[in-house]
Order: C-alpha cells, then structure tokens, then sequence
C-alpha cells in the first residue's frame, strides 16, 4: 500500500497530521489525502507529470511540500529536494543531473534558481505560492474525492537525496517505496512511534533526516508533526513543552544550544520520552545534563543510502556504551570486514556493511557508484566500525575523509575541486580541524601556481562564490608542496600532524 493518506483518511480523517509552527497552519488526515488527490489530478493534467518524473523542490519545510510527498505517493513521481545553502553552480548540477519534468521554488529562493542555467530550460516551471493556492484547504473540488490507483512498484523511488561524494560531486541516492516503508518499521520497532506519538521536525526537506528520521514514520503511523523552517533554540524549547513531543530529534550541536537556553531549567519535559541524537557523537556531560532533567538520549547512526535509521543506542545504556552508536534496528544486518571482505572479529577495525529491505537499489544515473558500494548483496557505507562482544557497535574513522559541522557532512573533495579551479592555485587539500561550536570545520592546505599571489580570504571569498556556507574553510595555509605518499597521492596523515603546528 503506498497511499498512506487514503489509509488514515478513513482511520482518522480530522487528526491534525502537521503544523506549520511559524503560520500556525494546519492539516489533518483528511485534508492530507483530499488535497493529495487535487494535486496529483493537477500534476498528471497540467504539467504532464507521470510515474517516474522527477518534481525538484527548492523550498524550506512546509505544509505543501508534504502535500507533495503524498501526491508522490498516489501519483508515483519522484520528488527531487534541492539544498537551499548551496551556491548557484552547485545547484545548477542538480538540476541538469534530476533532469526534472517540473521544478518549483518558494519565493525567497527564486532568484538563486532563476540564476542557474539550468532554470530556463527545463520543461516545466511553478512556485509555491500558486501550488499553496492550488491546494487551499478552503476550497472543495471535484478532483478532491479520488485519485485513480497507480500501477507503483515497490522499488520505484519516491525521492532522489543528493549526497555529496568523494568525486567532489553530488550523487542522487535512489529512495525507494520499500525503503520508506522499512525505514518506517525499524524506527517504529526501536523507538515508540504510533498515533500518538508527537515531535518536532528542525531537519532541512534536502536532508534525509528531514524526511526520514521521524517525519515519514510518524505520517505512516498517524502521529503528528510540528514543521519548522529553521532552528531556533528558544522557540524549539518552548514548543517542546507546548506541543507535549514525545520524541525530538536532533544533532548534539543543537541539543547544546538547548540546554544553554535560560528557560531550560524550568523546562517541563515530562511529555517527552527520549531524544534521537544523530550526525556525531554526544558528549557525555551533555548527555547526563538530559539526563537530569529526566529526559534520556538515544544515539543512532543513518546514512541517506541506507535506512537512514539503521542503528539505536538504549538509552540505559549511553554513558556505559559512550561512544557507541548502538546495535542494529530490527530488519538490519551488519558485517564489519577487511579490504578482503573478510569478517573482522570483536573489537578490530573493519568497514561496515549494510543489508536489509532499507538499501537503496542505487544512484541516480551513476552506475560506477552504484557497483562500488553495492557488491554481493551488501552495501559498502565507506565507514570503519568495530563491535564489541556485546554487539554494540563504534565508528572509529572515515574512509572517505568525510567531517561532520554542524551536523552536515562536509566532503573534502568537493572544496578541493573548486579551490584548484582557483588560477593561482597549483594544488589543494582540505582537512578537519576541531571546532568548539560545530563539532568540526575545515582547514585548507594550498600551493600556488609559480609567480602567483592570492590571499587566505581571498580564497575563502572564492569558496563562498561556488560552495555552501558550512562547506567553506575556517582557514588556509600556505605550503611550499603537500606532502605525498609513494604512489603520489596526497598524504593526509602527514597534514593531519601539521594541522596543530601551523
């Protein structure tokens, strides 16, 4: 069954499903499923969208992009959610890479996409402000009442989740019908996700965890969800309280900024029954400063191609097991390995490997990328794990040089490609420094060309033109070479002892 909405229509119809905390709007079951159909009828009628196309969305949380989702769901398109923090040319590879049929932006963000080459030829083009007009609650159509079954397969995609890759460009993780549903179950069985289970949603739409961490679970079991555009620690504490959550999500940056709130020792957290924490590890003092006030932590680990909920950390376990990302959820096998694929025993090192009805059947369009992280029916998440005897399981490095700031992973390569584009850079590597406010932000080590001068923020300038702002450098030093292996590969080890010196 991939209309939810039909399901709960029936089941609940006058539930409220989502708030929008910043209007106060809302939509109930009912609504959800009556405007889905408007839409989709919409969609197929007036923009030719059929099973498979792809719908890219550039707009933060909010009542129609959900209205979207379950048009997705009856309809059978893709939805296509684009990072509002990226620069123009990074957006612009998105959309020639989703090759949308329609592509839709809120208001605030329509001159970014409007400055991508890619806007003026793409197929079709909306805004949100017509789509909220279209979908107004208010009025009653004929389209409402019934939106014709769809031949939908199970392993169809339901979303395209760019994440960034070592090739320094964004691959489209393929996410599935089945990979929402199981996603759905494993989250449900770890945790206490039901009817009435309540939460508030601060994850950015282009971030798996924005959909899938709660959101897409809680709309599969009926519960209810309070969107927000953006995090905000005062306005999130109160509602917390006012909105009686159950379960909150959130990265351990956020939940700092929580606690160093004044209001939050007078905080009633009695509604809630324990934190998600997820993007990096909790420290334990932040975690015991939950605790005390009688709320527990639940650490996790999740990866958009997988799950993404794949892992939980009891909470009567997280200062014994600190550090730890838990045991796998219900309906996910791991294995940790050697370069050989060969099982590691307790303790030792190894990748981990993923398998389960949660895997993604592939990337968009990408079959290179496709066969290097899927081979032999496991996925290869590109992370080194060890489990201990007791089957908890620990991140212990990256294989792919990832960092973590501020909860959004950070590649380097994507920062060395457009520092190389620099005229008077030679060469360039990109390293994680520690950050006292986001966990981790990069340091980049640069040659210059022979003959040329450029200044430290004049290179920052020129990241900030072309990337994100959480993937620009804190820093840049100046080297004379970079230090390489015998193969002539950049040696990171060797700046990693460097990083502290300079």
């Amino acid at each position: 069954m991939m209309d939810w909405f039909s399901k709960w229509a029936q089941y609940s119809p006058d539930k409220i499903a989502l708030k929008e905390f910043e209007t106060g709007r809302t939509l109930t079951y009912g609504q959800l499923h009556r405007l889905g159909n408007r839409l989709a009828h919409h969609l197929q009628r007036e923009f030719g969208v059929v099973r498979g196309d792809r719908v890219a969305v550039l707009a933060e949380n909010c009542l129609e992009y959900v209205l979207l989702f379950a048009a997705a769901q009856k309809l059978g398109f893709i939805l296509v959610p684009l990072n509002y923090r990226l620069a123009g040319p990074e957006l612009d590879y998105l959309l020639c890479n989703a090759e949308p049929q329609l592509a839709l932006a809120e208001a605030k963000f329509q001159a970014l996409i409007e400055s991508t080459p890619a806007w003026a030829t793409l197929p079709q083009r909306w805004s949100l402000g017509e789509l909220a007009d279209l979908t107004d609650p208010a009025r009653s159509t004929p389209d409402d009442a019934h939106f014709p079954a769809q031949l939908i397969d199970d392993n169809d995609p339901v979303f395209i989740l760019y994440t960034s890759g070592t090739t320094g460009f964004p691959k489209g993780a393929l996410y599935t019908h089945k990979m929402l549903f199981w996603n759905s179950i494993n989250t449900a069985i770890s945790l206490i996700v039901n009817s009435e289970s309540r939460t508030l949603n601060v994850m950015p739409p282009f971030h798996t965890g924005g959909w899938n961490v709660l959101v897409t679970p809680f709309l599969h079991h009926g519960g209810y969800t309070c969107l927000f555009k953006k995090f905000d620690p005062a306005a999130v504490l109160k509602a917390l309280e006012e909105e009686r959550c159950t379960l909150f999500m959130g990265v351990p940056t956020m939940l700092k900024m929580l606690a160093d709130e004044p209001g939050f020792a007078g905080a009633d957290f009695s509604s809630l029954l324990y934190l998600i924490v997820g993007g990096e590890p909790m420290p334990v003092p932040l975690i015991e400063q939950w605790h005390e006030k009688g709320v527990f932590v639940r650490q996790g680990y999740g990866m958009t191609e997988v799950g993404p909920n794949l892992t939980s950390l009891h909470q009567a376990d997280a200062v014994r097991k600190k550090g730890s990302i838990g045991r796998p959820n219900f309906y996910v096998e791991v294995r940790i390995v050697d370069e050989l694929d060969h099982d590691m025993p307790p303790n030792q090192p190894g990748e981990l490997l993923l398998r389960g009805p949660m895997v993604t059947p592939g990337y968009w369009r990408n079959p290179d990328a496709t066969a290097a992280a899927l081979r032999s029916g496991w996925f290869h998440s590109g992370d080194m794990a060890r489990m201990d005897e007791e089957g908890y399981l620990y991140i212990v490095d990256r294989l792919k040089n990832m960092f973590i700031s501020g909860g959004e992973n950070v590649y380097p390569a994507e920062i060395e490609r457009v520092l190389v584009s620099h005229p008077a850079v030679s060469e360039a590597a990109v390293t994680a420094v520690p950050d006292e406010r986001w966990g981790e932000t990069g340091r980049a080590f640069v040659v210059l060309r022979s003959g040329q001068t450029v200044s430290e923020q004049a290179l920052l300038d020129f990241c900030g033109d072309h990337l994100a702002r959480f993937k620009i450098p804190r820093s840049v030093v100046f080297l004379p070479a970079l230090p390489k292996n015998d193969t002539g590969k950049i040696n990171r080890k060797a700046l990693l002892s460097l990083k502290f010196e300079v």
